[in-house]
């Protein structure tokens, strides 16, 4: 405890200065930190960047489904047979929009008529 009571203004600059340095160091670990999120991220796009475009193209599916039967066949497992790839499905024709209704009498909507209706 102080040995002498502070004065308002004392007191309310004192607080404002401790805002401030607060404020400051909250910052300064924001910064720090979204510096060093900037510095993982630029080296996991160097990482991906090298893997990515390392000249190694992914290898076809034909090439994968040779390197499973030589793995099975080494191991004496059975090989599945290849699956049969389905033929396309044909494009729809295109449909002509309906005749648009040209007056509201076809369009009634009552309940006593809905209710009568033969299904």
């Amino acid at each position: 405890m102080p040995s002498e009571p502070e004065s308002a203004p004392a007191a309310f600059t004192r607080a404002g200065q401790d805002a401030v340095t607060f404020s400051r160091r909250v910052a300064g670990t924001a910064l720090a930190r979204s510096e060093r999120h900037r510095n993982e991220n630029r080296e996991l796009l160097k990482e991906f960047g090298r893997r990515r475009f390392s000249g190694a193209a992914e290898p076809a599916p034909s090439a994968l489904r040779g390197a499973a039967r030589r793995f099975r066949a080494a191991r004496g497992l059975p090989m599945p047979a290849e699956p049969v790839v389905p033929e396309p499905v044909p494009v729809r024709p295109e449909i002509s929009p309906e005749q648009t209704r040209t007056s509201e009498e076809d369009e009634d909507f009552s309940q006593s008529r809905i209710m009568s209706r033969d299904l």
